[in-house]
């Protein structure tokens, strides 16, 4: 069963649209479809709105030309059941206090009081997690979080304080493109560039745990902005070469880890290997570097040579670790 009803797919949510309005024109329903619709739904949807042969009857046409909808007011978005119960699920997660304020989620929780959660957080078990997961709960977290949120959506400009990775404190003016959230670290993380005289300086990544404080300017960056550009400027020059084996279902393990990643796969049709390019971005190095030994001997690293070494040394760590410093056995592992 679909937890969303097919009511509320695309065409509907186009009509409903339009309906919110009690005037609307045939411009402004050539413009909404094409901007909300998939890339034909301009050659038959509007027909279906628009008053004449084959319409829906949703409009009539007045005297001045204009469209008037048919109904008194605008459509009530009804849920179902099953909605009901995963929006009560959702509201247990304790991300949700980043985008809704607490007076909208005690509404909710009121208004679906009786309805069961379609499921609880107890109910999963994640594996290989980091244990130094952002904080959603500090009310400092949550400030920072949606002064970040609000000036990547009106492209705001921003005085920002915050402590790197390495533990030096960083200060200076930025733009934020995008926030991500990564699952494995359990932290969101804002792409930026660094501003100087209101000129692109430099790419960068801040982790949102990290900022003491975030200003407003008031003032807009207008310069556009391309995300693809974005990626490219931090785009390591060589790719991570990685064999991969099919043991232990590890072909479709390491696709799926690194789904988001930009590669170029090509499979050996006698052993069955693949051999993947990845590309990544630079400051994710060691990020990067973790994932791939956490698939042991299921992979190989094939280069670049500097890429190759890192993870030598982290397994030699690991192996003094374990069993004491034994340098012929590193010698045959090369």
């Amino acid at each position: 069963m679909n937890i969303f009803s097919e009511i509320y797919g695309t065409y509907f949510r186009i009509a409903a649209k339009l309906l919110e309005n009690e005037i609307t024109d045939e411009k402004c329903i050539h413009d909404t479809v094409l901007r909300d619709g998939f890339r034909d739904s301009v050659l038959f949807l509007p027909q279906k709105l628009i008053p004449g042969g084959e319409d829906w009857g949703l409009f009539r046409r007045e005297k001045d030309n204009t469209l008037r909808r048919i109904t008194k007011k605008a459509p009530v978005k009804v849920l179902t059941k099953l909605q009901k119960m995963w929006l009560k699920a959702k509201l247990s997660d304790p991300r949700i206090r980043l985008f809704l304020e607490d007076e909208v989620i005690e509404d909710l929780m009121e208004k679906l009081t009786g309805v069961k959660p379609l499921y609880r957080h107890e109910h999963f078990r994640l594996t290989d997690r980091h244990a130094d997961r952002d904080d959603y709960s500090d009310e400092k977290y949550i400030a920072n979080f949606r002064a970040a949120l609000d000036a990547v959506k009106k492209r705001k400009i921003v005085d920002i304080s915050f402590v790197s990775g390495h533990g030096k404190r960083v200060s200076g003016r930025f733009v934020l493109l995008k926030i991500e959230f990564s699952p494995k670290n359990g932290k969101f993380r804002a792409y930026c560039y660094r501003l100087s005289n209101d000129k692109i300086r430099s790419s960068g990544l801040i982790n949102i745990g990290r900022i003491d404080t975030i200003t407003d300017t008031g003032r807009i960056f207008r310069t556009p902005v391309s995300m693809d550009d974005y990626f490219n400027s931090r785009k390591c020059s060589a790719p991570a070469v990685i064999r991969v084996t099919n043991e232990r279902n590890g072909v479709e393990r390491f696709m799926l880890e690194f789904a988001p990643y930009e590669k170029h796969t090509v499979r050996d049709l006698e052993t069955g290997q693949y051999t993947v390019e990845l590309w990544y971005d630079q400051q994710d190095e060691t990020e990067l570097l973790i994932m791939l030994l956490s698939f042991g001997p299921v992979i190989e690293i094939l280069g670049p040579d500097k890429l190759r070494a890192q993870a030598k040394e982290r397994l030699t760590r690991q192996y003094e670790l374990l069993y004491g410093k034994n340098d012929q056995c590193a010698d045959a592992n090369d």
